[in-house]
């Protein structure tokens, strides 16, 4: 079976300088390959190789790379991607974040996801009328750029509205203009089900797994339908034991709540703890702190591979198969949406549309047959 390492290319700045992130578990091989073939240099502040944006040739790394690591190079086909939906009579750079943008999203707390999605948009924005005050902007001219985009640009339903939110917060948020009504209407999202696996694929995954830390991460993604940065912010004084209960902090939207802890999971946790002695963090990475969001999907993707189960498996997915299995074994649905930290019921009735309750009616056809 080969085992190659992942290499993860990320878009981010160095020095207020656009730069390639180079990331990946430490390896001789690749740290070696890098110092020969390329011009990257090690970030002592970021803890990781980089090349500047502008010098670096993705066709020409991953011909070089190929054979030595599985390369996820999905951020700059992103990056890509956003940058075609800027017309070609203008400049392809990005524009300026406008003054107090950042700050306002960062005392609004905003996650750093999100704060990097709309900063990302509202750079091409502010570079789509980059010879115009955007504060002089009016409504038609936002929505002939989201025309624009929706036309030429071959934009994605989320992205259009990862768009729309970036704009509105600007305007609404920053200049603290009045709630507009933006004349173009938000896209209507399809119905996508949530992939789930199956109690037994689960069951594998955990038999497959040897290591007894990885073992525990899965284990406590999947009885506590956890988010992958719920697991990489869990303290070890979010374990009560004499409650059985395990603390979630600031999951989505800041919001705290308590989730079940099994008897067989704490003891499997004690197992690991006993090996591993883990200082702070419930998951922690080789060289101390938190464990890495990476290495959380490595992990996962790595077992599934192990246990023979060819669909795709991500960490999400352990979270999704939670709900669903919970809800096939007949628990009420509002203890599910307490669980998983769900704001509105509608969430987590998505589950009801998988969950094999849905199938165990007779079939017209058997009769007929």
């Amino acid at each position: 079976m080969n085992n190659k390492p992942n290499i993860k290319l990320d878009i981010t700045e160095h020095n207020q300088t656009p730069v390639v992130q180079i990331l990946f578990e430490y390896n001789d091989a690749i740290n070696n390959h890098l110092r020969k073939t390329t011009t990257a240099r090690w970030s002592q502040s970021m803890r990781c190789w980089y090349m500047a944006r502008e010098a670096f040739n993705l066709h020409v790394f991953f011909e070089n790379f190929r054979e030595l690591a599985f390369i996820d190079y999905s951020a700059l086909a992103d990056e890509q991607r956003r940058n075609t939906v800027i017309p070609r009579q203008k400049t392809v750079r990005r524009g300026l974040i406008p003054a107090g943008y950042r700050e306002k999203l960062e005392t609004k707390r905003y996650s750093a996801n999100t704060q990097k999605t709309y900063i990302n948009c509202i750079t091409v924005f502010s570079g789509y009328y980059e010879d115009t005050d955007l504060s002089e902007l009016t409504r038609e001219q936002i929505n002939s750029f989201i025309l624009h985009l929706i036309q030429n640009g071959k934009i994605s339903t989320s992205y259009q509205n990862q768009m729309i939110n970036a704009i509105k917060f600007y305007y609404e948020q920053v200049l603290g203009h009045k709630k507009e009504f933006y004349k173009i209407d938000r896209p209507r999202r399809g119905r996508k089900l949530p992939e789930v696996l199956s109690k037994e694929e689960v069951g594998l995954m955990l038999k497959n797994s040897e290591n007894k830390k990885h073992k525990c991460l899965l284990a406590l993604i999947y009885s506590c339908g956890l988010r992958r940065n719920e697991v990489i912010n869990l303290k070890l004084e979010d374990v009560d034991k004499e409650r059985m209960q395990i603390r979630i902090r600031s999951g989505k939207g800041d919001k705290d709540r308590t989730v079940q802890l099994s008897p067989v999971l704490l003891k499997a946790m004690r197992e690991y703890y006993k090996e591993y002695k883990p200082g702070e963090w419930l998951f922690e990475g080789q060289k101390g702190g938190k464990y890495s969001a990476e290495s959380i999907f490595r992990v996962v993707k790595d077992t599934a591979v192990k246990a023979g189960i060819t669909k795709r498996v991500y960490p999400h997915i352990l979270r999704h198969s939670f709900a669903t299995h919970n809800l096939e074994q007949g628990i009420d649905i509002r203890y599910i949406q307490e669980w998983m930290g769900h704001e509105s019921i509608k969430t987590t009735q998505q589950y009801t549309h998988v969950a094999n309750n849905n199938f165990r009616f007779k079939n017209l056809i058997d009769d007929l047959l």
